[in-house]
């Protein structure tokens, strides 16, 4: 991204270690501008009015004030990007959901003593390019208690259609793209065929992800694992740090799991995915691609498209950062640009359509 104005950030965590490493790390990014760091969110407060960040990074576990706690202020009365810096565990990627889900950017594991600085800076630095352009009005909740009624849960797409095993859903995501899965898998019936799901997210926090689906979509979610099967009523989201590829063996798909190097900065990437499908799956593939930063996905949703599969970009109204769908709808990679409540019927409808034209294929 090319800019002649800096992204400025403060830095908003307890630890004096990780106020300097994460400084240091941002530091080597000409496009963004560290102004300043706060020990606690009563110092941020003052900081943010003086200050003038573009972007927040945010520790959740703090004194004074927990971190949760001043996001959803903020996101009150002072709505602006925030990226959250969790701890590696469980209950920390617990709390990290919950912070996303009151309207946080993206959410990044905390530096420590094994983590790589190097990575860290680059991985840091595009989440908060990303930050400084999402569309906060996307991300924003408003409090339960400022609701009239309690929101009701979602209604299904309903689909009464017998699917065959070679047909595949493959979605991919980024920035925002947490929330927009939820939207849409909520909204999917429980016998559609086997989805794969590709969100740029950081290992330990995707099982965390997938748990919180499971427990709210009529259909199976899963933190996916190295060899997992294929199968309707399943959906298996790809692990931080690992890449999923899709392969078809004698009469099943299956994914496998890989370390290998970054694509486009992130592992897992949706490229992979799209990629490896394009290769087994062709015609029988329907494929998505949701909010987020860069250009992951666009060039494996192409090939997809080509080799017959069809494939949907979310419209630019309803993405938090319009980038990765932009990028596939410019390479001509979209046959559909839907807004975000409008896939789940887009995905039952497209892989009704597929499995019509293999019942054909078989009856000749």
């Amino acid at each position: 991204m090319i800019t002649t104005k800096k992204i400025r950030v403060l830095i908003v965590d307890d630890s004096a270690i990780v106020r300097k490493l994460v400084t240091e790390s941002l530091s080597h990014d000409p496009q963004i501008e560290v102004v300043g760091t706060a020990i606690d969110p009563y110092v941020a407060r003052d900081k943010i009015l003086s200050l003038k960040p573009d972007v927040l990074t945010l520790d959740i576990e703090m004194p004074r004030m927990d971190g949760i706690t001043f996001l959803k202020i903020l996101m009150k009365h002072h709505p602006m990007p925030i990226i959250i810096l969790s701890s590696l565990t469980q209950s920390g990627s617990m709390r990290a959901l919950e912070a996303m889900q009151s309207g946080a950017v993206d959410v990044l594991g905390k530096p420590s003593s094994s983590y790589s600085i190097g990575e860290l800076g680059s991985v840091l630095a595009e989440k908060v390019k990303a930050a400084a352009v999402a569309r906060i009005s996307r991300l924003a909740k408003p409090e339960a208690s400022e609701t009239a009624v309690t929101e009701a849960p979602p209604s299904r797409v309903i689909s009464k259609q017998i699917h065959y095993p070679r047909q595949v859903i493959l979605l991919g995501a980024s920035t925002g793209g947490t929330e927009a899965l939820k939207e849409v898998l909520t909204r999917l019936p429980d016998n559609l065929p086997g989805i794969c799901i590709v969100q740029h997210i950081p290992a330990y926090f995707s099982k965390a992800f997938a748990d919180r689906l499971n427990n709210i979509c009529a259909m199976e979610v899963r933190e996916a694992v190295d060899g997992d099967r294929v199968k309707p009523g399943l959906a298996l989201v790809a692990p931080g740090n690992y890449h999923m590829l899709l392969q078809w063996h004698v009469d099943q798909y299956w994914v496998h799991l890989k370390q290998g190097p970054p694509v486009w900065h992130q592992r897992p990437a949706v490229d992979v995915l799209f990629n490896s499908a394009s290769d087994c799956a062709k015609e029988h593939a329907v494929a998505a691609l949701f909010t987020g930063m860069g250009r992951d996905g666009a060039e494996g949703m192409l090939k997809l498209k080509q080799a017959g599969a069809q494939t949907i970009a979310q419209n630019e109204e309803t993405c938090v950062v319009f980038g990765m769908p932009r990028a596939a709808i410019e390479l001509g990679a979209a046959d559909h640009v839907l807004p975000l409540l409008e896939i789940p019927q887009a995905l039952v409808n497209l892989s009704a359509v597929a499995s019509q034209r293999m019942k054909n294929k078989s009856a000749v």
